[in-house]
């Protein structure tokens, strides 16, 4: 081919390759119908945006505020979430690196000796030596004709967001296991010193009940069921000791240190964290931006659309430009003088002429593929709005029945006190002072298991309505820094000692 006509064939392949399209589908975000309030809010006028910006902090909580703080930067399922977005945002740079051209340099340099002349040398004679040396630089580039290229690099952005995505669900699950651990230590905490306070008061009871026995006043029955109430009283403290402790097992994990790094802080009482209330829940349109694992969902759904349209780019013809210069010469000088030099440029073609069908088939179970994140995306939202709707429920629920057993507390409490006083007087019998001190215990005790309900309800609807750590998260920062520059190989270094046995 004479060179204008080359020149021409050139020109029209990078034109095409300027004009390149993209195959496939192109992604848009699918319309979700969601209701346009939520079905058991109780708002009668227009529903406030929800403010979920470090909503733990309306608990009122100073201790568990320093705990949130502390796992955000500890966890170790935050650290392996920030180690995938890292990933993904390598392979989504690995991916844009294919869309342009990749060049080498090689150099080498030799010196060689012959014999020369066709002359038999004698052993020991030198012969004609000789140098040599060469360098030179080799291209290529895949034409991204269909967008196979485009659309695997999309792929990667999209697979980026949801990396990122991801760690915002692992935050918003971190946060929430926090709070719901440290509402259980303090509530455990509050039953065991309502136990031991009531166990003073029966025990106090039994003193006075076996005093009026010894002067004839009370039966031994009434001994022995006082003793006995005091000791049922005592046994329910040592399971919810075991149960405070292994929720400060579980929050020392979850900020990433021993499970007793935090007994010293956490073993001093408090009282069961009490919600700002009420609380802006927005409408349910909002999950959509808010819920990372909707978010999520909706990332994947992208990133599945884009892999179809690479599988479908797979069954079109592809082209790469390919060239190389290099030169040589016996000297240094040489390599620069134009009769040293030489070089190469050329497209090739590869056309998909038959494969069974394997390349529709790829196409096909890409497009399966985008099915199932379309439901999952959908099957998400849908999980959103019903833990919303069961959080509201619960939430409002567990308000009713918290005035109800502080009703039912004080109550009960005015009984004990006049059952107890009658006691004194000889005006009642034992049984009403039992039954009195045993209502008044149940219903102290449920009392604290509805705060710490209201708490962890307040707790699963911020969750629910996606409330997360809103912070900055260094996602840069690898945990492992590595020595990657040139060092001895390591068959060259010497092998540690081995460690002495132990002697039997």
């Amino acid at each position: 081919m004479n060179p204008p006509r080359s020149r021409a064939v050139y020109a029209v392949l990078l034109t095409g390759a300027l004009s390149a399209c993209a195959v496939g589908p192109d992604y848009e975000k699918p319309s979700i119908d969601v209701p346009a309030r939520w079905g058991n809010s109780s708002a009668s006028q227009s529903p406030k945006p929800a403010d979920l910006a470090e909503w733990w902090k309306r608990l009122r909580d100073p201790t568990l505020d320093r705990l949130v703080t502390e796992a955000v930067s500890g966890n170790l399922d935050v650290a392996s979430a920030k180690a995938r977005v890292r990933e993904a945002r390598a392979s989504y740079e690995q991916s844009r690196s294919s869309l342009f051209p990749s060049v080498n340099g090689t150099a080498s340099a030799s010196r060689s000796q012959s014999a020369g002349g066709g002359r038999v040398v004698d052993a020991g004679s030198s012969g004609r030596i000789s140098n040599s040396t060469r360098g030179g630089l080799d291209a290529s580039w895949e034409v991204d004709l269909f967008g196979a290229n485009q659309r695997n690099v999309e792929a990667a952005r999209y697979g980026l967001d949801a990396a990122q995505e991801d760690l915002r669900a692992t935050l918003l699950t971190l946060i929430g296991d926090i709070a719901f651990n440290y509402v259980d230590l303090r509530s455990y905490q509050a039953r065991i010193a309502l136990a031991r306070r009531t166990a003073a008061t029966q025990r106090e009871t039994a003193r006075l009940t076996r005093a009026k026995f010894d002067v004839g006043a009370a039966s031994g029955m009434d001994v022995a069921n006082a003793d006995g109430q005091v000791a049922s009283t005592e046994a329910a403290i040592p399971s919810q000791e075991t149960a405070a402790a292994q929720a400060i097992h579980r929050l020392g994990v979850l900020t990433g240190r021993a499970p007793t790094a935090l007994a010293d802080l956490l073993r001093k009482t408090a009282p069961v964290p009490s919600p700002r209330l009420p609380l802006p829940v927005g409408v349910p349109g909002d999950i959509l931006l808010a819920r990372p694992d909707v978010r999520l969902a909706e990332r994947r759904l992208a990133q599945a659309t884009a892999r179809i349209g690479a599988a479908e780019a797979a069954r079109y013809p592809a082209i790469s430009l390919t060239g190389n210069v290099a030169t040589s010469g016996v000297r240094l000088g040489d390599l620069a003088k134009n009769s040293s030099i030489s070089w190469a440029f050329g497209p090739s073609l590869s056309v998909p002429v038959f494969n069974a069908g394997q390349l529709q088939a790829a196409v096909a179970s890409s497009q399966a593929q985008r099915d199932q994140q379309f439901f999952a995306l959908h099957a998400s939202v849908l999980l959103a709005l019903e833990e919303v709707e069961n959080a509201l429920v619960g939430l409002a629920q567990e308000r009713i029945r918290q005035g109800k057993l502080a009703q039912a507390a004080a109550s009960y409490g005015e009984s004990a006190r006049l059952a107890r006083s009658l006691f004194e007087s000889g005006s009642t019998s034992f049984i009403e002072v039992l039954d009195a001190e045993r209502s008044l215990y149940s219903a102290e005790d449920a009392l604290i298991q509805s705060r710490a309900a209201i708490a962890t309800q307040y707790i699963t609807l911020n969750k629910a309505l996606g409330g997360g750590w809103s912070g900055a998260v260094d996602t840069t920062r690898p945990a492992i820094v590595d020595n990657m520059g040139p060092r001895p190989a390591a068959f060259l270094r010497p092998a540690p000692a081995p460690t002495p046995a132990a002697s039997p």
